[in-house]
């Protein structure tokens, strides 16, 4: 609660000089397919908001970017043309830098050392300045599975990935790393991925587990590479002029049902990630497991790099070393 209390002063600050908007029938964007498990998790908060609420508020989840892409989410939810989003921590750190700190490679030792990362006070503490950096408010983690990579041609070492078009997420972190392994990373909306992948748009990709599984992704590859090499936070956000508008009764509720369903994603991919990846492994595919030596010295080029754009690194590692 106390993390609460310092988002909702931060956030009405914000407020101060505009209308507040409020609306107890609140819009929440995705850019996740219905089946998703982010999907999944707005739907029951919308679920459990209503209920808790007495009917007074509802959530209507409009997945699959149908409100658009999340920069453009991003931008409905600084003016409060949206209320809530759940997002990739990604997008945020284009806006809030400090975010990046969480994809340093090898951050995490695997994917339950991940969720410990995000459940931390040090996680927690970085959401406190967004009100007034981005205008929004973040109640709390969930994420997706750490990433792996999936190529169209042989990857025995990382040398393969050379000069190959391997689509990421857009934002600065993966890109400077994708860089500094020497491919030529191509940002790419999820959307156009498998298709993408299929005609040769893309040599290679950067995904999930899950959506290597369950989107068929490796229909069209040669390898799979289980590197783990990044953790891929998800954030629960309110608009911050929606969040000003609301009683704090309504913060109190809202923020506590938000971060319970976002916090729920953590549990579902640490019980199904060696599913999927035992699943992608036995589809045939070669299938090569390596860690943080695979990468040579593009790790310590993107410390680097990051050192320099955040001062959340050393924090968030010791916070990781604390959580093993």
């Amino acid at each position: 609660m106390r993390h609460f209390a310092k988002i909702a002063a931060s956030a009405v600050a914000l407020a101060m000089t505009s209308l507040a908007a409020h609306a107890d029938e609140f819009r929440l964007g995705l850019i996740t397919p219905p089946p998703h498990i982010w999907t999944k998790a707005a739907e029951s908060f919308g679920a459990e908001l209503n209920e808790a609420s007495g009917g007074a508020h509802s959530v209507s989840v409009f997945p699959a970017r149908q409100l658009g892409n999340e920069a453009e989410m991003l931008q409905q939810l600084q003016t409060g043309a949206l209320d809530m989003a759940f997002m990739t921590v990604a997008e945020v750190s284009n806006r809030a830098p400090e975010l990046g700190a969480f994809y340093a490679p090898y951050l995490a030792d695997d994917i339950g050392h991940a969720g410990r990362i995000l459940r931390s006070d040090t996680a927690k503490t970085m959401l406190e300045p967004l009100p007034g950096q981005v205008g929004v408010v973040g109640v709390g983690y969930g994420m997706a599975g750490l990433r792996q990579i999936v190529s169209r041609g042989e990857v025995s070492s990382a040398d393969d990935l050379s000069g190959l078009k391997l689509r990421i997420t857009p934002f600065t972190p993966i890109l400077d790393f994708y860089n500094a392994v020497g491919a030529a990373p191509t940002p790419m909306p999820l959307p156009a991925v498998y298709d993408a992948l299929a005609n040769g748009q893309v040599d290679a990709i950067d995904m999930d587990a899950e959506l290597i599984w369950v989107l068929k992704y490796y229909d069209h590859a040669d390898t799979i590479v289980q590197s783990d090499h990044m953790m891929f936070p998800m954030v629960g956000l309110v608009s911050a002029k929606v969040w000003a508008g609301l009683s704090d009764e309504d913060r109190a509720m809202i923020g506590d049902l938000m971060a319970k369903h976002v916090d729920s994603t953590i549990d579902a991919y640490v019980a199904n990630e060696a599913k999927w990846l035992d699943q992608i492994e036995g589809t045939g595919k070669a299938y090569k497991k390596v860690d943080a030596s695979f990468f040579g010295d593009a790790i310590e080029e993107w410390n680097g790099i990051w050192s320099e754009k955040t001062s959340s690194l050393d924090a968030l590692r010791a916070t990781a070393a604390e959580t093993k």
